[in-house]
């Protein structure tokens, strides 16, 4: 229904934004990193990418400062057990570069640091999305593939080949995803990234 809303930005709370569109205030339920992401921005136009959720009882307008974001938390739907709440709480925590890197090398851990987010739940996340995120150079489309193949074009199959690269050199997941988790690959070669990667591990 609503792809993005753009407009003067009038509040701003860590869990959701009010932006005035014409005269309209639309409330948005956001991230804590997209409340990062329009921290200090009051008063200037900006816009979110929307995703409206509908229950039985009300209806509810999430807003993510980028299109990547609202596809991994689109994606994080499609769990079992993974609500509106759930999503956002794990998109709180994790960018959407964070979560596809601990969806690839199966760090529940990290997943369920999420507010409301339990071990088994992290676990039906890595399991039900794993194939979803690591088949992102697949030329084969599903509906529910598609919004990862957009949020992670480049970077996912990266992830994917330099974690198994560290892995052969006898690192533990553990170590190669606090070796990547900062880092910023997107327009990085493969082999900067593992360079960067063993110096951070003191190799």
């Amino acid at each position: 229904m609503f792809y993005h809303v753009s407009g003067e930005l009038v509040v701003c709370e860590s869990y959701f934004s009010v932006i005035d569109c014409g005269g309209v205030g639309y409330k948005l339920s956001t991230s804590l990193n997209t409340a990062d992401s329009l921290a200090g921005k009051l008063g200037e136009r900006v816009k979110l990418y929307t995703h409206l959720a509908v229950r039985e009882d009300a209806m509810e307008l999430f807003g993510f400062y980028t299109v990547e974001e609202l596809d991994i938390f689109r994606l994080l739907l499609t769990v079992s057990g993974v609500g509106p709440k759930a999503a956002i709480s794990i998109l709180s925590i994790l960018t959407p570069e964070k979560f596809s890197l601990a969806v690839c090398t199966e760090d529940t851990r990290a997943i369920a640091k999420a507010s409301g987010v339990g071990s088994k739940t992290a676990a039906r996340v890595v399991l039900e999305l794993k194939d979803k995120v690591t088949s992102v150079a697949s030329p084969v489309r599903t509906e529910s593939a598609a919004p990862i193949k957009r949020a992670l074009p480049r970077s996912s199959q990266k992830l994917n080949d330099a974690t198994d690269a560290l892995t052969v050199l006898g690192f533990n997941k553990n170590q190669i995803l606090d070796a990547l988790s900062g880092m910023d690959i997107t327009d990085m070669p493969l082999d900067k990234i593992i360079k960067n990667a063993l110096k951070h591990l003191g190799r």
